[in-house]
C-alpha cells in the first residue's frame, strides 16, 4: 500500500517564519529531511517526496466555459470536502497547470454533466542547498 504523508505547517503563511530562523537552523532542517528521505530511499519505502510552496501561492481551479480554466485564490477546499487524488505534472507555465486542472475538474459526472471538481494548483517548492 502507499500513503501520501502531507505535512501540515501552522496557521498563517505556512511556513513556520523560517526567513527568521538562523542559517545553521534552516541547515539542520534540510540535513535531517535529506537524511530521512535517504533512509527511507534506502529501505525501499520512498516514492516521491516534494515540499510544497506556501498556501497564498495555490489557487483552486474549475472548468468553466468552453473548458476554461477558472482560478481563484485557495488555497483550501470547504472542510467537507477531503484529498481524493493528485496528479504532479511538469509544465512551463502555471498557465499550462491550471489548463490541465480544468480539464481533470470538468470529469464527467453523473449523466454525463461535468462535475466542476475543485483542484488546487500548487508549485513544488526547492529546499535550499545545505
Amino acid at each position: 500500500m502507499k500513503f501520501m504523508l502531507m505535512m501540515h505547517a501552522p496557521r498563517g503563511t505556512g511556513g513556520w517564519d523560517v526567513a527568521e530562523w538562523k542559517p545553521e537552523e534552516v541547515q539542520a532542517m534540510v540535513k535531517f529531511m535529506d537524511d530521512l528521505n535517504r533512509d527511507l530511499r534506502t529501505n525501499g519505502e520512498l516514492v516521491s517526496a516534494e515540499g510544497l510552496t506556501p498556501p497564498g501561492e495555490a489557487r483552486v481551479v474549475r472548468g468553466g466555459t468552453n473548458g476554461k480554466p477558472v482560478v481563484t485564490d485557495g488555497p483550501f477546499a470547504e472542510t467537507k470536502e477531503f484529498l481524493a487524488g493528485f496528479w504532479i505534472v511538469e509544465c512551463p507555465t502555471a498557465q499550462r497547470a491550471y489548463e490541465i486542472a480544468a480539464r481533470a475538474s470538468s470529469a464527467p459526472g453523473r449523466g454525463g454533466v461535468p462535475m466542476n471538481i475543485p483542484l488546487e494548483v500548487r508549485a513544488v517548492g526547492t529546499a535550499p542547498e545545505v
